[in-house]
């Protein structure tokens, strides 16, 4: 799905020619062609177990542009474990026949497919099957065990759960992550006419309504009563600063199972923090798939299953928290009512300015310092260097943003969950009009490391009427230390996104005294 999964396909091939995995004996290896009910004929790999009898079998379906040799080290480890491991590329990509349906009915129809063939080519068990991919494979992983009831587990890592809302959260399309995976589509595959025109109204900013039927029917939660009646166990792995499918989605899903599951996230962008274990090289988010998969499907007590189902790691550290449920991660909120310069905090922070009857105008559709970074990039960055993307808050303009302080801190404010943005919003010129919204924590030298950032976009707005917003950031798990201050940046333009305020408009930031801006931060 870019540069970095290239590299590590490539990696790949090398780690298995210099003999990677373990000494014993190998499993045997075959490229496939497996047919369709349509005719359209896909292509992949298996590796089959040494040993007699019949064997839990995994399918892996490979990533966004990426052909079935993706698998190859992991598939061997699994294999070696006692696991039929087949890989294949859905329809589309490379040498598989057909055109990209991009999660779709024909792609769902064809894990069937290749589930019935594989019981009838290889030794595997019909009573323990698993899917297992990485971004578009987990996506159509976890699609596949709402159609497929002979699923048992899944491993779905940096999944999509609800595709709207990674294409169009709060009305704002995500143009950099759309582009690149419009490229590498072009590249690599046959995109089909439906996604072409998807792609083109997408960018063309038009037929909104389309594109959120085309994702409803692409969605994971669209269909949570289907997977929730067949129960399979269901492991998510992801990464906060995912810019292609951002966290927030996966926790309502996770909330609405009812089987065995495990939600884990972990710093990074997209695809990066399991990357390593592409290579077969130690890796934590591999290491639990394997937990998984030996627990629910090969029968062995790694004791996953009696760990608490959310495991967060914390940004910045090594270190995770485990928890019951998602609602369990925060135990307090506080809550910050925005001031003319201040923040004031019902917990004790300074107030300065009025908290609430308030305004301040700023000039819209000019970017500034303040931004969510380069998909896939600064996050990614962070999943290997510990380091957010950041911004020196002094120098954000404060004509083209709003700005809040809070005072220096006194203690620790450990963010676990979504914080929550209330704001009151009267856009300059009618049409469409965007605000994006980043907490920072911010040290004495004016350096802000990014908590996190929500982009929200008012489409056929009036000029001069005054709007409520209300959302969610990003969930992360952050600490901010003591003596260090939380700033609000709300400008109107990054480039992450395709929608924006209008250039030479203007957008004004009120808090009504009847009903006052606050941002409010869950706490552990």
């Amino acid at each position: 799905m870019s540069w970095l999964r290239a590299v590590a396909v490539s990696a790949t091939v090398v780690s298995l020619s210099l003999g990677a995995g373990p000494a014993s004996a190998s499993p045997s290896f075959r490229t496939l062609d497996i047919p369709t009910r349509d005719g359209v004929v896909l292509t992949g790999n298996v590796f089959t177990p040494d040993t007699p009898g019949t064997h839990p079998v995994i399918i892996f379906i490979t990533s966004w542009s990426l052909p079935s040799i993706e698998y190859l080290v992991q598939a061997q480890q699994f294999a070696e474990a006692g696991y039929v491991a087949l890989s294949y590329t859905p329809r589309g990509f490379y040498t598989s026949g057909g055109s990209i349906d991009t999660a779709g009915p024909k792609d769902i129809t064809d894990v069937t497919d290749v589930i019935t063939w594989t019981l009838a080519h290889t030794p595997s068990d019909p009573a323990r099957i698993g899917l297992a991919g990485v971004s578009y494979g987990a996506g159509i992983s976890l699609l596949g065990s709402a159609f497929d009831s002979r699923v048992r587990v899944v491993a779905a890592v940096s999944a999509w759960t609800d595709l709207q809302y990674s294409l169009l959260a709060n009305e704002t399309r995500h143009q950099q992550a759309a582009g690149l995976l419009a490229l590498s589509g072009e590249l690599t595959g046959n995109p089909s006419a439906e996604l072409e025109q998807t792609l083109a109204d997408y960018f063309a900013n038009r037929n909104l309504d389309g594109i959120k039927a085309f994702a409803k029917v692409r969605s994971a939660a669209t269909y949570v009563d289907r997977i929730n009646a067949s129960r399979p166990a269901i492991l998510i792995a992801n990464a906060y600063g995912d810019s292609l499918f951002a966290p927030n989605q996966l926790a309502d899903f996770f909330g609405k199972l009812t089987g065995p599951k495990r939600l884990e996230l972990r710093p990074g962008d997209h695809a990066i923090p399991e990357l390593t274990g592409i290579l077969g090289l130690p890796n934590d988010a591999w290491t639990s798939v394997h937990r998984w998969f030996d627990q629910y499907l090969r029968g062995v007590n790694t004791g996953i299953s009696s760990e608490n189902p959310v495991q967060l790691q914390i940004r910045g550290q090594s270190t995770y928290e485990s928890f019951p449920s998602w609602s369990a991660l925060s135990t307090s909120t506080a809550r910050y009512n925005l001031g003319e310069v201040h923040w004031w905090s019902s917990e004790g922070d300074l107030v300065t300015g009025s908290q609430a009857g308030w305004t301040s105008t700023i000039a819209a559709g000019t970017d500034t310092v303040a931004n969510g970074g380069i998909v896939l990039l600064s996050n990614g960055a962070e999943a290997l260097t510990g380091e957010p993307p950041s911004a020196f808050i002094p120098w954000v303009d404060r004509g083209n943003a709003g700005v809040w302080q809070s005072d220096w801190l006194t203690s620790d404010r450990r963010v676990r969950g979504a914080a929550h943005l209330h704001l009151t919003v009267t856009p300059g010129s009618s049409g469409q009009t965007t605000i994006v919204a980043y907490v920072y924590d911010t040290d004495w030298t004016g350096i802000g490391s990014l908590v996190t950032h929500v982009a929200y976009t008012i489409r056929n707005a009036v000029a001069g009427q005054a709007y409520t917003v209300d959302t969610d950031f990003t969930a992360t798990a952050y600490d901010v230390p003591s003596g260090h201050r939380l700033s609000l940046v709300i400008d109107t333009v990054d480039p992450l996104y395709g929608d924006k305020a209008p250039l030479f408009s203007s957008v004004k930031f009120s808090s009504p005294t009847n009903n006052p801006s606050y941002v409010s931060l869950p706490l552990k």
